[in-house]
């Protein structure tokens, strides 16, 4: 059956004028394949595949002109302005005067407002352009949705991005933003290329960045967006595009700090993450027609307090001159610094300005397990501290090891002594993992035995309940000038930035902490 006999059509998401735009492309691409005298395999299957898209494309450019002039026909035959819908057929009422309602071929570019169960699958032309945007007498909701479609759309789009920070950014997006849709505001104004532009000029040249008109409005659009998330708490300094944002990249790349990889990871958006916990949610067997027995569980309300942390990479001016991708080399770098700090901080943290590491948290607690020999590690440690843990926490996903690679390595060689078979090395890219459980290393924990001293050697447990909330958004200022002890330039220039962050367990019990003491 022909799709226009039911009006509903799937396809490649392309309006009109990027269906013929591909055509051309594709129709280059094959001519030039087919030019070749002898074509290699890839080549070949390379024509194959420029020839069934082009006929697929070319079918979506037919169809969604049958829909343009089955709008017009529509338009007269019942009186109404109407249009049709490039995604699910569907006839929607053009505002009178409007491009769509006139019959033009831009009814072939629906407006997702008068279609807005369409807006998720829509690819946008320029989708930072929010004029195009409408908002008069139009539902939240809906508003939300087209600002977030948008910002996945930039997202693709947005340059000086691996696949991977485009995945991360996605991820992020689509996991952490509100109903209001600020996060996704944020990375739309973050990753427009035009204040990509902007703040490349200002990382090479901060005391006279020369801007465009365009620039300086990017720029503001960025300084607006920062004040409404509360990410600027004084003035000054310029949030870094969101393709260099030290939270996407870490998240993309992977991190130095290990507690990453399990811990859980959310989004704050103000001074404090507030979040609910409970122990374990009681159930009971009831008598048939009787009362219901009270198994309401306790709910508590953790907080994790925010904190600033800042770095600075000062370059030489000849280098600032010489590097030509010294913007994304800056964001690499800062990202790492800060991966580093937190490494420390999420096991040692002191939760007095700066984040509670896990250590910290569980010290003096109930959740410490004694060594069964004073002074001495030995393989049963690791067993009591496996087994002290209850089932509930050891089974999960997201239950796993923490130590220093020094105590790993005795670890190993309990295993190779005793043959316990207590170490697992699997290959294909997968961690290493200690009674089933993935391990990760922390060079801040003790790794050395000492004699009449606690030795917080090993942690155990299930990292969904230690929490680190972060700010997304890293501010930079340019430091024009540095200066030498004695005040006189030192040819060099500078940038301070700062995140916010933090983290504590909100769930001691979900812990268990081996003291060799």
């Amino acid at each position: 059956m022909d799709e226009d006999d039911k009006g509903t059509r799937t396809g490649p998401a392309l309006t009109h004028p990027q269906a013929v735009n591909r055509l051309r492309d594709l129709d280059a691409e094959i001519g030039r394949l087919a030019e070749l005298d002898s074509p290699t395999t890839e080549e070949e299957a390379r024509f194959d595949q420029a020839t069934a898209e082009f006929n697929e494309v070319n079918d979506w450019r037919k169809h969604l002109e049958r829909q343009a002039a089955r709008a017009r026909v529509a338009q007269v035959t019942d009186g109404d302005l109407r249009t049709a819908s490039t995604r699910f057929g569907r006839v929607g009422r053009a505002e009178p005067g409007s491009a769509a309602g006139r019959g033009s071929m831009d009814t072939m570019d629906v407006d997702s407002i008068t279609e807005p169960d369409s807006v998720e699958l829509r690819r946008f032309r320029n989708p930072w352009n929010l004029s195009e945007m409408r908002t008069f007498d139009r539902p939240q909701e809906q508003v939300t949705r087209e600002i977030r479609a948008r910002a996945l759309s930039a997202v693709e789009r947005m340059q000086g991005a691996t696949d991977r920070i485009r995945s991360a950014a996605t991820d992020l997006i689509e996991q952490w933003d509100d109903e209001d849709g600020r996060l996704s505001r944020l990375a739309l104004t973050l990753s427009e290329p035009t204040y990509l532009r902007a703040w490349s000029k200002m990382a090479r040249s901060p005391h006279l960045p020369n801007l465009s008109a365009d620039e300086n409005i990017a720029v503001e659009r960025v300084q607006q967006a920062a004040r409404a998330m509360s990410l600027t708490d004084t003035a000054g300094g310029y949030l870094v595009p969101f393709q260099l944002d030290p939270t996407v990249i870490i998240t993309a790349n992977g991190s130095v700090n290990q507690i990453r990889r399990l811990a859980r990871q959310v989004v704050a958006t103000g001074d404090v993450w507030n979040g609910v916990s409970s122990g374990a949610v009681s159930w009971s067997y009831d008598a048939e027609a009787s009362q219901v027995s009270d198994d309401a569980p306790t709910l508590a309300q953790p907080t994790v307090p925010i904190y600033k942390a800042a770095g600075f990479v000062p370059i030489s001016i000849e280098a600032m001159g010489d590097a030509q991708n010294v913007t994304s080399e800056v964001g690499r770098l800062l990202a790492f610094g800060k991966d580093v700090l937190e490494a420390n901080a999420f096991a040692l943290g002191s939760g007095s300005g700066q984040p509670t590491g896990i250590v910290t948290a569980l010290t003096g607690g109930s959740s410490v397990v004694n060594s069964a020999t004073t002074d001495t590690f030995a393989l049963a440690d690791v067993y009591a501290l496996h087994g002290a843990l209850p089932a509930r926490y050891r089974n999960m996903p997201t239950t796993g090891w923490l130590a220093n690679g020094l105590i790993y390595n005795r670890i190993r060689q309990f295993d190779t002594a005793g043959g316990a078979g207590l170490w697992a090395t699997l290959g294909d890219g997968r961690p290493e993992g200690l009674l089933g459980k993935p391990v990760m290393e922390s060079e801040d924990m003790d790794g050395v035995i000492t004699a009449s001293q606690a030795n917080l050697a090993l942690i155990f447990g299930d990292w969904e309940n230690y929490v680190i909330a972060d700010r997304v958004g890293m501010t930079v200022e340019f430091i024009p000038h540095l200066f030498g002890a004695n005040n006189r330039p030192t040819g060099q220039r500078g940038w301070y930035a700062y995140v916010r962050h933090g983290a504590d367990s909100v769930n001691d019990s979900a812990f268990r902490m081996l003291d060799v003491t």
